[in-house]
């Protein structure tokens, strides 16, 4: 399971105003925190700023990466602000994200066309948001093979089969989950990626839903997230997943989270 770190995001209020402030010592510890909790990449996004987000997005890739030995997940569907953040970023980023939406498509295939780059592929497109586990592997299928047809290795592919909310149908979770599977079997080379806390928007045990939705598109084979890891609860129920549904060989790594301490709660 691959792990994006997701509070690094100007949305915040505090994040924003650390961004603003230009405080590197705070997004450091809290780039710290994430990666000593599991996260494989810090998400950086500076979007509230528009006007400034190429220059406040190049900082934060400066700035997490003078703190952190990870890549970033470069979130954002300017690309002037992802073209900043590629000029000084070390090692390999995942780009977060692109879709069938045709201006954000367009503005960013031709940074990803050809390279070594990774990708979030979101599952819309213009004109409605897909309701079915139908419409989402359609829409997967015409992204992987632009992707590939622009140079794009399959395997940097990372499709986020979009989660709604419950409160808009009653079906939406069925819908995500059979489209994890339904992508994995069709597209077995590429990944799947998803931040799923949308699952329980306007229910009260959001915690609690989203840890059980968590195993459960695990076990339909979701591959990457992106979550808090400084939620135990969360990355213990990522972890104890992984080990149930045979990703960890001899249960190793359930077993030096137990000697960590990671299922143990306040």
């Amino acid at each position: 399971m691959q792990i994006i770190g997701e509070l690094i995001n100007a949305s915040r209020k505090s994040i924003g105003k650390a961004i603003k402030n230009r405080d590197a010592a705070m997004i450091g510890r809290i780039a710290k925190q994430q990666v000593a909790c599991g996260a494989d990449y810090v998400d950086v996004n500076a979007g509230v700023f528009v006007g400034d987000e190429a220059e406040y997005l190049k900082w934060l890739v400066e700035t997490v990466q003078e703190a952190v030995d990870v890549p970033c997940a470069i979130d954002s569907p300017d690309p002037r602000a992802v073209e900043a953040a590629l000029a000084v970023h070390k090692g390999t980023p995942i780009i977060n994200s692109i879709s069938m939406e045709k201006d954000r498509h367009d503005n960013l295939l031709p940074i990803l066309a050809g390279t070594d780059l990774k990708v979030i592929a979101l599952c819309v497109e213009d004109g409605a948001m897909p309701e079915t586990k139908e419409d989402r592997l359609r829409i997967a299928g015409r992204l992987v093979d632009d992707l590939v047809q622009h140079d794009v290795r399959i395997e940097n592919i990372y499709i986020d089969p979009l989660v709604q909310p419950l409160g808009t149908t009653d079906t939406c979770g069925k819908a995500f989950l059979d489209a994890i599977e339904a992508i994995r079997e069709t597209f077995s080379e590429a990944h799947t990626m998803c931040g799923l806390s949308n699952i329980s928007y306007w229910l009260p045990n959001r915690g609690f839903a989203n840890q059980i939705f968590m195993a459960m598109a695990i076990a339909k084979g979701l591959d990457g997230a992106i979550v808090d890891p400084r939620n135990k609860r969360m990355m213990a129920t990522i972890q104890a997943a992984e080990t149930l549904i045979g990703r960890d060989s001899y249960c190793e790594n359930y077993l030096e989270a137990h000697r960590n301490k990671l299922f143990e709660f306040p």
